[in-house]
């Protein structure tokens, strides 16, 4: 992997956890037994996966990472 494609994974992971931490702060779980979203910890790592994954399908391929 480039530089490039390590940083735009890194940044999915962080605006992800932070959408993830953010949904658990205003939507969350209110009887907790919902599996994400009933702790923060949960949900941010969730959110911070979705996020990596999200951002490095946005990865355009160079000719040498084929």
């Amino acid at each position: 992997m480039s530089q490039k494609a390590i940083l735009i994974t890194v940044l999915g992971v962080l605006v992800g956890g932070l959408l993830g931490y953010a949904y658990y702060h205003y939507v969350g779980c209110a009887n907790g037994t919902c599996a994400i979203t009933s702790k923060p910890l949960n949900s941010t790592l969730y959110g911070g996966l979705m996020g990596g994954l999200l951002f490095n399908v946005l990865v355009s391929k160079s000719k040498q990472d084929k």
